[in-house]
């Protein structure tokens, strides 16, 4: 028994200890360089979601972006690598978008035919849709048979969903410009509605199956202003991506579903 008590102080001491040298190590370095020194630009979330959007489609897909964006970013990286490129958003667009074709649209009221999609597309869109069923449905009437649906959104239990659930939209606006530097045009009000395993399972119903379903990590980027909060932030962060038992708390969900 004293054996055992004698290592978890052990333990614990050292543990202490490396806290103290990372902390110290933090007070040396900015936000920026921590996130260079730990975090490779490969294993961010939208990298890894541009790959799996790049492993499945072909040059005679046609593939749409529910929520492009004004300038639709993500649509051209993929120009020439698909037959047809398809951007649906309700704001106007910033610029002129060469080989895309921009739909001022909500994204539950589509006006393309059905059947006529083989992949459609949205990155950080369906936590700031209210009734995700209707987006769902609208997905699924566009979509060809055995089409892909692939999404990333936050997780519900990420800390910072959290505390964006706590905190009312009002206050978003200006958080989120002052921790992350975003334009306050960029932010959106949330709502939070398909952003766990279950709730996309229920979304399905007969319409999806579930392809993939990937809990990702990504570096503590709503710290950024605070080099000893960020280092604080990426501790969290190396630990819930090391435990696979864990990955239920990591940041994002990147969902492939195909129809049914």
């Amino acid at each position: 028994m004293w054996g055992a008590c004698n290592g978890i102080l052990t333990m614990s001491l050292k543990i202490k200890s490396k806290l103290k040298s990372i902390m110290k190590v933090s007070a040396m370095l900015t936000s920026k360089e921590i996130q260079k020194k730990y975090f490779k630009s490969s294993d961010h979330p939208y990298r890894i979601y541009e790959s799996q959007i790049e492993s499945i489609l072909s040059e005679s897909f046609t593939m749409l972006d529910a929520g492009c964006g004004r300038t639709a970013p993500i649509l051209s990286k993929f120009k020439d690598r698909a037959q047809v490129l398809i951007g649906v958003d309700l704001e106007e667009p910033t610029e002129m978008l060469d080989g895309i074709k921009y739909i001022k649209s909500d994204i539950s009221d589509i006006n393309v035919p059905s059947s006529s999609v083989d992949i459609v597309i949205s990155r950080a869109v369906l936590e700031h849709v209210s009734d995700p069923d209707a987006i769902f449905r609208e997905i699924n009437r566009i979509l060809r048979p055995g089409g892909s649906f692939i999404f990333l959104v936050p997780n519900l239990f990420d800390y910072v969903t959290i505390a964006s659930k706590i905190i009312p939209n009002e206050f978003h606006k200006t958080i989120v410009s002052k921790t992350e530097g975003r334009k306050v045009d960029d932010v959106f009000p949330a709502y939070y509605k398909a952003n766990t395993f279950n709730a996309i399972k229920r979304l399905c119903k007969n319409e999806f199956e579930i392809e993939s379903f990937k809990w990702l990590g990504q570096y503590p980027s709503s710290l950024m202003f605070s080099p000893h909060l960020f280092m604080i932030g990426t501790i969290y962060e190396k630990t819930i991506s090391r435990f696979e038992f864990l990955k239920f708390l990591r940041g994002w969900l990147l969902v492939h579903l195909k129809t049914v």
